[in-house]
């Protein structure tokens, strides 16, 4: 896992030092939109978890 976010912010990097301006703003809100996306995954695969862990508590009491 880190080597595929190592190899994936050189990536980027090397994109980014290459490029100028208005390049620059779109891999930003590019990397942005896959951030958020990511938390709004997680958030919504943290309140599944939640629940399943909150029917088996009923279900053992």
């Amino acid at each position: 896992m880190n080597n595929l976010l190592l190899t994936m912010y050189i990536k980027i990097y090397d994109l980014m030092t290459r490029d100028e301006g208005q390049d620059l703003v779109e891999y930003a809100l590019l990397i942005t939109l896959v951030a958020l996306a990511a938390v709004g995954g997680i958030r919504g695969v943290a309140s599944a978890i939640n629940g399943v862990f909150s029917k088996i508590s009923t279900t053992l009491v």
